[in-house]
């Protein structure tokens, strides 16, 4: 069977609200690591065969296809195209699945994958919800449909809905979830302290380091943060952060890698991806993740690193809880609790996080999953090289 290797990535630091990069025009965020990338592993650029980006909320100036806005902002070749694709919070995840079917599948040789966002700009849910009221369409994506509504009802669909569904399902409390919050930061802090994410990180502009972390934070400050819903469990503070950003990464054939004496850093072990209840929404990873190791044949003590991403505190908790998983092994250098989550770019930079933690710890195998919208969850295991 063909192979495909991960032969380099990069990211932008991640800006929090209104910070560093929130004025920046996402294309040109784009264009800045895919600049970095091909400077890196000296590719001809004209030999890439796609660009694959995730993205959400694809108005303004994140609409018309970003991944070929990107490439072109960036001043690389007008031969080589590009494809944004939407699969809520996992997009540059399955833009990293796409473009690793393309080499897998022998029909590909080198293909792009990434994504960017820019939630100063465009908030959460704008495409669905604001930017569709001009038209008269209100209630968002479920309202209105009879198929839905039949199955579903009128059940609220959304992120804080699930995650407090989740919390109760498994007994998560309030302060269970804060403590988890804290150890994000402190988590993410010494990262930084130490370095860890030098290597992963193109500055742009005077903007050098993920500006989400707060060295400040305590228990004490979360215990005195009101819920997001009256009587619930969920606050701010263990949940993801509205931030800015841009990730890519390189994959490439057997043939490629030769052809331009390329070195990979990684190989793709396993893709797959799954769903579950869309009203619950955040708990797929779970599933997912167990489908993931009976296709390989591994158990996670098998698995030397996880990265899951931290939309919200009790979906990482709930996960630790029903795999039995060793959270010393979980999100090491902190999540997006404290990173942030720049909805689009958020799964190729865990995935650029995850190989370098690899590399540096000398660890094998790395497994990625995240919550998406719909009740969905994507799974990628990686191979050191």
């Amino acid at each position: 069977m063909s192979e495909a290797y991960i032969v380099d990535a990069v990211r932008t630091p991640v800006g929090k609200k209104g910070g560093g990069l929130s004025a920046v025009h996402p294309a040109d965020l784009g264009a800045h690591v895919l600049t970095a990338l091909v400077a890196r592993t000296g590719i001809d650029p004209a030999a890439v065969e796609d660009v694959v980006f995730g993205c959400l909320d694809a108005v303004g100036p994140q609409a018309g296809d970003i991944a070929r806005t990107s490439w072109l902002a960036a001043g690389l070749p007008e031969e080589v195209p590009g494809v944004t694709v939407d699969r809520q919070c996992g997009s540059s995840q399955q833009a990293l699945h796409f473009a690793a079917q393309g080499v897998l599948s022998g029909t590909q040789d080198l293909v792009v994958a990434g994504g960017v966002q820019n939630m100063s700009q465009i908030p959460i849910a704008f495409a669905s919800r604001q930017a569709a009221e001009p038209l008269g369409l209100t209630g968002g994506p479920f309202a209105g449909s009879e198929g839905w509504r039949a199955r579903y009802g009128d059940q609220p669909v959304n992120q804080f809905h699930g995650a407090e569904l989740i919390a109760t399902k498994w007994g998560i409390s309030r302060r269970d979830m804060e403590e988890f919050a804290l150890r994000s930061h402190q988590r993410a802090v010494r990262a930084q302290d130490e370095g860890r994410f030098d290597r992963e990180i193109v500055a742009y502009g005077d903007v050098a380091a993920d500006e989400g972390p707060r060295r400040d934070t305590s228990l004490a400050k979360m215990a005195s943060l009101p819920p997001v819903v009256e009587g619930g469990r969920l606050t701010a503070a263990v949940s993801s952060q509205v931030s800015d950003g841009a990730a890519v990464m390189l994959l490439a054939s057997e043939r490629a890698v030769a052809e331009h004496g390329l070195t990979p850093r990684a190989r793709i072990h396993h893709l797959s991806v799954r769903g579950e209840d869309p009203i619950r929404m955040l708990s797929a990873p779970i599933p997912a993740t167990a489908h993931a190791l009976k296709k390989t044949g591994l158990t996670l003590g098998d698995i030397d690193l996880v990265e899951i991403n931290e939309a919200f505190a009790p979906v990482v908790l709930a996960w630790l809880k029903e795999t039995g998983a060793d959270p010393e092994r979980v999100n090491v250098n902190g999540g997006a609790i404290a990173l942030g989550h720049p909805l689009g770019a958020t799964g190729v930079r865990l995935m650029t996080t995850l190989l370098n933690e690899l590399e540096r710890t000398g660890g094998r195998f790395g497994l990625q999953t995240m919550c998406e919208g719909g009740g969905q969850a994507n799974v990628t295991l990686i191979e050191r090289m």
